[in-house]
């Protein structure tokens, strides 16, 4: 399983990419560093990068999951609810590939500001 790290200001976390075309994709276009857009509890930033909505894209998201936003080409993470929720769960502006999981708790990411740099890159095989 292939693991990333995700950095913004000095918060630091882990996390775990799944067996899907779009995690080979994102993964092997790292490291990028983008600035934070804050949409509720989500954080999405644009990739140099386009990628198809895949069959299996959907709205209702968990918290912690990464996803590509074909849309708007943009990396998302997802730690609560957003403006398109209808209860306490994410939910996106449209359909996102979900590509991976945050390991630890992501409501840290409540810190993060619009504007911020996040910078995602390969974790080291140990």
């Amino acid at each position: 399983m292939k693991k990333i790290n995700i950095e913004t200001g000095e918060i630091v976390f882990e996390a775990e990419l799944n067996d899907s075309p779009t995690a080979d994709k994102i993964y092997d276009l790292l490291p990028v560093t983008g600035n934070a857009n804050v949409w509720g509890d989500e954080i999405y930033f644009t990739l140099p990068l386009h990628i198809e909505q895949a069959a299996d894209a959907k709205q209702d998201v968990e918290v912690g999951d990464l996803a590509f936003w074909p849309e708007g080409d943009a990396f998302c993470i997802f730690f609560g609810p957003t403006p398109a929720s209808s209860n306490n769960m994410p939910r996106a502006y449209s359909p996102v590939n979900v590509f991976g999981r945050i390991r630890e708790d992501a409501a840290m990411l409540k810190q993060v500001q619009s504007g911020d740099i996040i910078k995602v890159t390969k974790k080291a095989e140990s």
